[in-house]
């Protein structure tokens, strides 16, 4: 294959992970813009050029990449929050309703896309359309108010994402410069290392803030694109150095709880609902394929695929560093150049991805508030949006510096209304007045149930962790190695 086209392909599979998780308007509004990357203009014929879509492998490697964050890193904790058993066992099932979720959220969009003959219909039209097709005349009027709802939530989302990830870069930066003195070359002598203290890790996520500000004032798509391809390299090589150091000298397993304390419980649902969080991805991957009808099949093989790295990963980390482990198993690395540097490339791929997540927002907040000023001042109005919603994040990482907390806390509030809650609810709104099995209420009851009993706990429990003295927190983002 010649060089040129695979650069075109690969630019247009960076640009299409951009709006995975795009809220309504951003999403029209990144397929607009950059119509030359995004070639899903609804404008467009329903018969889209085959050669404009992508193919079914293309499709499964965007299911994997969106699913793939900072998340992942943390179910090693996750599962220790649940126990050696109850957690794997937890994440299958809930791996298992997160896709179950996907499906009913694409079933209910092609029958309103048939319905309204729509080529494309998005997370908050299919919400906006559920509810105007409800027995209920109430909800029916109130329609307008889904399409709100799911714009609330990715904001949500996504600005929480960017708090997660100021946490993270701040712990393994902080984690990295404490032990830079006596990192060495040998990565396989077992020794403890008692790193040099510096300063908060606070001052830490300070520091980032000139450097993400410069990062979200880039509005360019096409520039986002090369921040991208940087970032999902990093981050690849990365997870593979850690995986193969996980899988070596596996401890013995009976030393540990087979179900945790049910305290704890919560905070690894919130954590798993978390890196689970892919929802957002679904509808714009489907509209994007050449062949849809084959895109229930790929949804199903890569969150499968999800599902046993993530079991994997998140057992084998607890099992590997047992009560020891951090809130991110980056910090558990020996303190070696080896190591070091893989801490070092996630710090790269997270800065970039940070600009790419922030994206999202950002098209849903700053053209609301740039249309309510004059032309000549709606430059300086949209940096200062970028710079406030910047510090914003900023803000809400340092008041919680946890990171394991910020992720459960995130998973809880807003990703467990998006995966969990909605897509049930849907369903039945959907396709209530025509008749549906009982059985199949009272599943998607139980799931919205399930979800919603998650949300009200992982939230207070993340909140009652927050709110304990510093002294009786343990010290999971602890940056000393015991090796």
């Amino acid at each position: 294959m010649a060089v040129a086209k695979n650069v075109r392909d690969l630019q247009g599979a960076v640009s299409l992970n951009l709006d995975l998780r795009s809220s309504p308007q951003s999403t029209k509004n990144l397929q607009n813009k950059d119509s030359g990357f995004l070639d899903v203009n609804s404008s467009e014929s329903t018969d889209l050029d085959k050669t404009k879509g992508i193919t079914g492998f293309q499709t499964l490697v965007h299911v994997l990449k969106g699913n793939m964050g900072t998340g992942i890193l943390g179910l090693p904790l996750a599962v220790k929050n649940a126990g050696i058993l109850m957690g794997p066992l937890s994440l299958l099932v809930m791996g298992f309703i997160a896709c179950h979720c996907m499906h009913i959220l694409v079933r209910c969009a092609r029958r309103f896309c048939h319905r309204f003959n729509k080529p494309f219909m998005d997370y908050g039209d299919t919400v906006m359309h559920g509810l105007e097709a409800s027995p209920s005349t109430w909800l029916q009027t109130h329609a307008h108010w889904g399409r709100h709802i799911v714009s609330f939530f990715l904001i949500i989302t996504q600005l929480g994402f960017c708090c997660v990830y100021i946490v993270f870069l701040a712990e393994n930066l902080k984690q990295v410069v404490e032990a830079v003195n006596s990192t060495t070359n040998n990565c396989y002598n077992n020794e403890t290392v008692i790193p040099m203290p510096t300063m908060d890790s606070r001052l830490y996520m300070l520091s980032f803030l000139p450097v993400l500000v410069l990062l979200v004032f880039i509005r360019n798509l096409r520039i986002l694109t090369i921040f991208s391809m940087l970032a999902n390299i990093s981050m690849l090589v990365s997870l593979i150095i850690i995986a193969q150091y996980i899988a070596q000298g596996m401890p013995d397993p009976s030393r540990l709880p087979l179900v945790a304390s049910w305290k704890t419980y919560p905070l690894f649902f919130g954590t798993a609902i978390f890196s689970f969080e892919s929802i957002g991805v679904v509808l714009p991957l489907e509209n994007k394929m050449k062949d849809a009808s084959r895109f229930p099949a790929i949804l199903s093989l890569g969150l499968s695929i999800v599902t046993a790295l993530y079991t994997s990963i998140g057992t084998l980390g607890y099992l590997r560093f047992g009560d020891d482990i951090k809130a991110s198993i980056t910090l558990n690395l020996p303190n070696c150049w080896l190591y070091q540097s893989v801490k070092l490339l996630y710090i790269i791929g997270i800065l970039c991805t940070y600009a790419l997540q922030f994206y999202v927002p950002a098209e849903i907040i700053i053209p609301f508030t740039v249309s309510r000023v004059s032309k000549h001042w709606s430059l300086l109005v949209d940096l200062s949006m970028r710079f406030a919603l910047v510090c914003l994040t900023c803000i809400l990482a340092v008041l919680v510096p946890r990171l394991d907390l910020v992720l459960s806390l995130v998973g809880s509030v807003s990703s467990s209304a998006l995966a969990l809650i909605i897509p049930p609810l849907l369903e039945i709104t959907t396709y209530y007045s025509e008749g549906m099995n009982p059985l199949t209420i009272a599943k998607d009851a139980l799931i919205s149930i399930l979800g919603f009993v998650g949300f009200v706990a992982g939230t207070y429990q993340a909140l009652d962790e927050l709110i304990k003295p510093e002294d009786s927190l343990p010290f999971s983002n602890s940056t000393i190695f015991i090796l």
